[in-house]
């Protein structure tokens, strides 16, 4: 009689059919805490139903469907006329629609719009992360294009639209629009202002044509895009549409595809301008001075994106934990597991918290809340994107040999985990920033010191930590040298401070003893085993 070998037992439910945002325990008392109370029943009914989207078994499909399908570029039509397209599975344009529709470029003219925003982007990058660069982007010109009433006046409608189009025809006739952005050129990088793509003044005033070649060139399927180029007057900054107003195709020249390592759902681009036409942002020379709202909103969906990405990580992780049983018990009840896990957990939690209280900063608007952001942002987006990749690969660890194989999603995520750290300048540039804005700006400073003195004596390593960043910063010499560890230092100040005064104790008593107070080793699970980290665990569990 033949045996049956292949009955399954001992393997994890998928995680699926489930609420993504009300099941995160973190990321719902955020929301509480940065939303009016007379909206709170409104944000949370959009966020629960992005949510049960993104839990969904038919969506999470479409992420792997467009994951396993990347873009390809056709430059030709069958005639031999240039084209310069980029096709996208089905999928793609499925994901990219609901996250539209679900307001994730509509936060600059709604209410909480920045924290219902942020939430919904850290629920919406679970699924797949590729598409969260048009809606990054798109979401990110606002503040650009408010440096020309005009042509704000005509672009944010349709950008803060929540209808996704995707057919290329003239912006006039569409309900909505996205857009890409090109800054970078191969022989500058970073260094923006070494660009050489020339712009040329047109009769029409305000309109140039622009050649050049761009590096890269980020969602090079969008409407338009917002680039730098440089004009009789210095670097500055151009909207070039994709289609003009009667309807013709701009030059937009893509010459390649990047064959990238992760956010392999979305198109990176070569793309060469030859006689492009361009409409001017701003004044000549104030290019970066144009453009920087838009690299900092940018920078915060880095963090965001990446708290998505830790999240979601952790989540697979505690639930593949919860379900699987080895050597006579269920991993989680392991001490050794439990201790990973809830190191792992800290991570995550401080990443959310962190990135919602700055969307919080952009909807008070205020002076003090705006300094804040100038220092706090690329400090966070510093040290959350670095963080982003440790935490992918040691949850897909938890998963033992499951978490290697690409049907578990934990390997997409270690693809996607670098990403951010790279993308709006990589780690130096972030440290760099945040001393320009030291030396240059005393009120971010003063601002951060604001923030963080409000739970000054609640926590005596949070103190001592917060006297060792200021004997620190009063030391200037060789300051470049050593950026990586103050910004390093200030992150983790900050995030020490917002945990104390709103996470659990067990959660900020973790927190404070390993990364301020530092009883923690080289490797996550090396928490203090005093600890509470079985509530830190449980509080970490997805809850169906």
């Amino acid at each position: 009689m033949a045996r049956t070998t292949h009955t399954v037992t001992n393997q994890p439910p998928p995680l699926t059919g489930y609420d993504v945002f009300a099941a995160d325990r973190v990321l719902t008392s955020a929301v509480e805490r940065h939303t009016p109370p007379d909206l709170l029943a409104e944000v949370r009914g959009d966020l629960s139903a992005l949510g049960r989207a993104a839990g969904s078994a038919q969506v999470q499909e479409w992420g792997a469907q467009a994951n396993d399908n990347p873009p390809g570029l056709r430059t030709h039509d069958r005639f031999g006329n240039r084209i310069d397209e980029v096709e996208f599975h089905p999928a793609w344009h499925r994901l990219l629609g609901k996250g539209v529709a679900a307001g994730l470029t509509a936060a600059w003219n709604r209410p909480a719009g920045h924290v219902r925003r942020a939430a919904g982007f850290l629920v919406w990058t679970q699924v797949e992360a590729g598409n969260g660069c048009p809606l990054s982007m798109t979401h990110a010109a606002v503040p650009a294009l408010r440096a020309d009433p005009a042509l704000a006046a005509e672009w944010e409608p349709r950008l803060t639209s929540m209808v996704y189009d995707r057919e290329l025809r003239p912006a006039h006739l569409k309900a909505g629009a996205v857009f890409g952005m090109g800054m970078t050129e191969k022989q500058g990088g970073s260094d923006v202002r070494a660009n050489t793509t020339a712009a040329t003044p047109l009769a029409e005033d305000g309109t140039y044509a622009l050649t050049g070649h761009k590096w890269f060139c980020s969602a090079p399927m969008s409407d338009g895009f917002l680039v730098l180029a440089q004009a009789p007057g210095g670097l500055t900054c151009f909207l070039v549409p994709r289609v003009l107003a009667d309807g013709t195709r701009n030059v937009f020249l893509l010459q390649r595809l990047k064959d990238k390592l992760g956010n392999r759902s979305n198109a990176s681009a070569e793309v060469e301008f030859d006689g492009t036409w361009a409409r001017r942002v701003g004044d000549e020379g104030a290019g970066v001075r144009t453009i920087i709202g838009m690299v900092a909103a940018t920078r915060l969906d880095c963090v965001l994106g990446s708290a998505g990405l830790m999240r979601q990580a952790v989540a697979q992780a505690v639930h593949h934990a919860t379900h699987r049983e080895a050597f006579g018990g269920r991993l989680l009840d392991k001490p050794l597991m439990r201790n990973v896990l809830a190191d792992l957990a800290l991570e995550s939690e401080a990443a959310t918290t962190l990135g919602l209280r700055l969307a919080a900063a952009y909807d008070d608007g205020g002076e003090q809340e705006l300094a804040f952001l100038r220092l706090a942002v690329p400090a966070a987006k510093y040290w959350v994107t670095k963080r982003c990749s440790t935490v992918a690969v040691e949850a897909a660890e938890c998963l033992g040999g499951n978490g290697y194989v690409e049907e578990s999603g934990l390997p997409r995520l270690v693809r996607e985990s670098p990403l951010n750290s790279v993308w709006e300048g990589a780690g130096n540039i972030q440290a760099l920033d945040v001393l320009r804005a030291l030396q240059r700006e005393p009120g971010a400073l003063n601002a951060f010191l604001v923030e963080v003195g409000r739970v000054r004596g609640a926590d005596h390593r949070l103190d001592g930590a917060m006297k060792n960043l200021l004997v620190e910063l009063a030391d200037l010499d060789g300051i470049e040298g050593r950026a990586r560890r103050l910004v390093e230092r200030i992150a983790l100040v900050l995030q020490g401070a917002l945990l104390v005064q709103h996470a659990p104790p067990e959660v900020a008593d973790a927190f404070c003893a390993s990364r301020l107070g530092g009883d923690w080793g080289a490797t996550f699970g090396t928490l203090p085993p005093s600890l509470d980290l079985t509530s830190i665990v449980e509080r970490a569990r997805p809850t169906a």
